[in-house]
């Protein structure tokens, strides 16, 4: 009985991530991002010996290409409704304000608190870029996708 009992939950749970609700494409936004983070690196990896420069714009522009796709297929489902390009256009658009962003408020830390040990440092660049994960999502969802 156990067993029947935590595959109907499973299903439900399942059926519930597969869903268009806010919780479930946010959930799957962060696999997506996981994944293309997973493939930065792998890329990032491969290409280093050409010049870490190089590796870091291939990364970044494949691993976008990436997430954009798939929100584009899996977080939002919206295959039908909008094109690749306009995906990548728009997408890729929205990486790089999140970039400016990151990159404005890591500034701003560093001039308004440049004595910050290396674990507050990194507690506020986990803040920072969830944030900005969060504003993407969400620009993402409104507007994009």
């Amino acid at each position: 009985m156990l067993r029947r009992e935590w595959l109907d939950r499973t299903a439900r749970v399942t059926r519930y991530l597969r869903g268009d609700h806010a919780f479930a494409q946010l959930i799957r936004f962060a696999l997506v991002g996981g994944s293309s983070n997973i493939a930065y690196v792998l890329l990032f990896i491969a290409t280093n010996g050409i010049s870490p420069l190089v590796a870091n714009v291939a990364g970044s522009i494949v691993s976008t290409v990436i997430a954009n796709e798939m929100h584009r297929q899996l977080t939002f489902r919206a295959a039908g409704r909008v094109g690749w390009f306009t995906a990548q256009w728009e997408g890729g658009g929205l990486a790089v304000i999140g970039l400016l962003i990151s990159t404005a408020a890591l500034a701003g830390l560093g001039f308004v608190a440049p004595g910050l040990g290396e674990i507050a440092q990194a507690g506020a660049v986990i803040a920072i870029m969830a944030a900005v994960g969060v504003l993407r999502f969400l620009a993402l969802r409104g507007f994009v996708f």
